[in-house]
């Protein structure tokens, strides 16, 4: 404990190791916020689902906050579900057995640009008689126009902008442009009439237990915190669930290879003979193979688990130049006084191998383990956006893989691919600047650089 606490003394000498650490809790809570609120199967359903479920969701929307930067204000994707409760619902009774339902949404819109859809979604409950709807739109200077006005099924779509007759009603213009223009603008250049709209949908049903529900979409031309992809998906899932996934296969990896060296290494000195030879000539095979195609073989022909990827990953890399520096290590340490002493009082191979030699030299795995593990987090991203990423996940590479193959750089998509890229960079700094620090605090001889 104290010797813990000691280490936390000389971690806080290293402005970077706190800086690091800082940036490491940030992820830590992140992924435990991601699979907190976003369960592994919704995850999944959310991520393989496509447009059935981000249906209300433009295509390639940058993110929200990209009006921050810009001074042209441009609309931001509004959903208002009466499910949901969100709006006003008023249920009236009326003559016979017809009752008035009146669902009527309010939103303010201060933006310097048109929306670019504006779709209805109705859900009714009914025997017989269908019910009828029709839908008001008041502006902000107090104009009503009417939308439109049709019996409904029990699930029936309205989509406002392909109306002919209403652009025929609104002078010519697009539904999206011509409910929202200033009528006092030009109407070869309108613009935007700015303050708080209101949608009202008023409904009749014909029978006692019929009722009505509505979702208003508008689709504006940015969407959400992390903006959208080519089939509509909120990039911000991935983003929050690539969080817990780069970081466990980064630790497991760097933990699994560091810790499999560490011991392998300390068996072949201590037996020596055949033993110490044969690992040290898989370790010369295994330094010559391609690791990275050894992956993609594994990868196109085998499995693109990430669990079978970790595996191998662990398998080939536990077989490496580390071997030959923890033999370097174990030798000198086995010459030790203690070590013959332990071996007169008659303690066993095990005892002396766990207890005695790999102790040693944990102070010196340590760094080796934190800075080992951004290069499995850039690896699983690596294979990721060569297409060989686990095909159930959403991961950051798999956000990049997509982003380039729809061509995001070339249509001006940045935000696709540089989130998902500053998240591995930062990731990657974080690990880097911590590892540094440990070095330094673990080996001496580094403290003066």
């Amino acid at each position: 404990m104290k010797a813990f606490l000691n280490t936390l003394k000389e971690i806080g000498r290293y402005p970077s190791a706190i800086a690091g650490l800082i940036i490491i809790g940030v992820l830590i809570l992140i992924s435990i916020y991601a699979l907190v609120t976003i369960p592994y199967d919704e995850a999944v359903r959310l991520w393989r689902g496509g447009e059935d479920i981000w249906y209300a969701n433009p295509k390639t929307a940058p993110p929200a906050w990209f009006n921050f930067f810009s001074r042209k204000k441009q609309p931001v994707t509004l959903t208002l579900s009466s499910q949901r409760g969100e709006g006003e619902k008023e249920i009236i009774p009326g003559s016979a057995e017809s009752t008035d339902i009146n669902i009527t949404y309010s939103f303010d819109y201060q933006y310097d640009d048109f929306p670019t859809e504006l779709t209805f979604y109705f859900t009714s409950k009914f025997a017989a008689k269908q019910p009828f709807v029709a839908i008001r739109w008041v502006t902000p200077d107090g104009r009503e126009l009417r939308v439109g006005d049709f019996g409904i099924n029990a699930r029936q779509t309205y989509r406002a902008t392909q109306d002919e007759k209403l652009k025929r009603r609104l002078g010519g213009l697009s539904p999206e442009v011509g409910l929202f223009a200033d009528p006092n603008s030009d109407p070869n250049n309108p613009v935007p009439l700015k303050g708080t709209y209101q949608v009202r949908i008023e409904g009749v049903v014909f029978e006692p237990e019929s009722d009505i529900n509505a979702e208003f979409v508008m689709q504006g031309k940015l969407a959400g915190w992390a903006g959208t992809d080519h089939q509509r998906r909120d990039l911000l899932v991935p983003l929050l669930w690539g969080t817990p996934v780069a970081l466990a296969f980064g630790l497991v990896a760097s933990l699994g290879t560091g810790l499999l060296t560490m011991i392998i290494a300390a068996f072949g000195v201590w037996y020596g003979g055949w033993v110490d030879e044969l690992i040290q000539r898989i370790t010369e095979i295994n330094l010559v193979l391609p690791f990275l195609s050894i992956l993609i073989m594994v990868g196109t022909f085998y499995s693109r688990s990430i669990w079978v990827i970790l595996g191998v990953t662990i398998l080939l890399s536990i077989f490496t130049g580390g071997i030959k520096s923890y033999r370097a290590i174990f030798m000198q340490i086995k010459e030790s006084t203690y070590i013959e002493a332990a071996r007169a009082y008659g303690a066993s191979d095990m005892r002396i191998i766990f207890l005695y030699l790999i102790p040693r030299i944990i102070p010196l795995l340590i760094p080796g383990l934190i800075s080992g593990i951004p290069s499995f987090v850039f690896l699983e991203a690596s294979l990721a956006v060569l297409g060989l990423g686990d095909p159930v996940l959403p991961t950051w590479g798999k956000i990049i893989n997509n982003a380039l193959t729809n061509g995001a750089l070339y249509n001006g998509q940045y935000y696709w691919v540089l989130e998902p890229a500053a998240l591995l960079m930062v990731t990657g700094l974080a690990f880097a600047m911590l590892g540094f620090s440990l070095d330094r605090i673990f080996n001496p001889r580094l403290r003066g650089l």
